[in-house]
């Protein structure tokens, strides 16, 4: 797992190191935050109650290459391609919701589940090919511009994870709902308080707004998948419990400000 992520870190400096040397790029760097839904192993599969509660927040700075700006010699590529570096973090406190935790009289099962919380920290560094559907140039030049686009990229997701029990200690039968008392994946349990990371597909849609001559604002809603199942820190053995057989993914909702440099 270490290397496609070391591979992702490495195009990324790469990229943009290469750009300074290259005269007829231009820079833009910007700020993204806005909420985020991690969608996980907590909670009922297309509940909305698990799909609003486990929503956190997330931040990041992004730099764009615009192959345009300084380059008169028009093609396809420079006119509707950028790649976006981005540093970013977010954080998502997570809870189980939906008809497992809502039953009454409430069974020790359902009294586990309801005390099982935890909480999700993620830092991704990575790159993402932009397209955008409008001529950038047109759209440099027009104060007031829509100009949407779709992004597609790759990032290395650092992640930290706890589990915890208001009943007492996980790992106890007593405290554990019975499905993370199974080894799983190479950990003790089926749930686990640990640092790693993973690599995650990027893929976005969103619409830039022209604001002034040196400045966008941005909206844009973004899928985020990852290689792994731990992001949440739970992760029944897929083997026996066959309902728990998709990898962690979270939805981002950014707002952005994006401002030209002039190198």
């Amino acid at each position: 797992m270490l290397k496609p992520i070391i591979l992702t870190l490495f195009a990324t400096f790469g990229i943009s190191t290469m750009s300074l040397a290259q005269g007829d790029l231009a820079h833009e760097v910007g700020i993204i935050f806005g909420p985020v839904a991690l969608q996980s192993d907590y909670g009922e599969r297309h509940n909305l109650d698990t799909n609003l509660g486990n929503t956190g927040f997330g931040v990041g700075i992004v730099h764009f290459l615009n192959f345009s700006a300084n380059n008169n010699r028009e093609s396809f590529f420079t006119e509707h391609f950028k790649v976006r570096t981005e540093l970013s973090f977010s954080k998502v406190n997570l809870q189980n919701f939906g008809e497992w935790v809502e039953k009454t009289p409430p069974t020790l099962a359902v009294l586990q589940l309801r005390a099982m919380k935890g909480s999700s920290t993620v830092i991704n560094i990575g790159s993402q090919l932009e397209f955008s559907f409008m001529k950038i140039h047109d759209f440099e030049n027009t104060t007031g511009a829509f100009s949407p686009y779709v992004s597609l990229g790759l990032a290395g997701s650092f992640y930290s994870t706890k589990v915890s029990s208001s009943l007492g200690q996980l790992g106890d039968p007593a405290v554990t709902y019975p499905k993370y008392l199974t080894p799983s994946d190479g950990r003790q349990f089926g749930f686990s308080n640990e640092n790693g990371v993973a690599l995650s597909i990027l893929t976005g849609l969103g619409i830039h707004y022209k604001l002034s001559e040196m400045s966008d604002l941005m909206v844009e809603g973004r899928f985020q998948a990852f290689t792994s199942d731990w992001i949440d820190g739970i992760n029944a053995n897929k083997d026996i419990y066959t309902e728990n057989k998709s990898n962690d993914w979270q939805f981002w909702f950014n707002v952005g400000y994006v401002y030209y440099l002039e190198f």
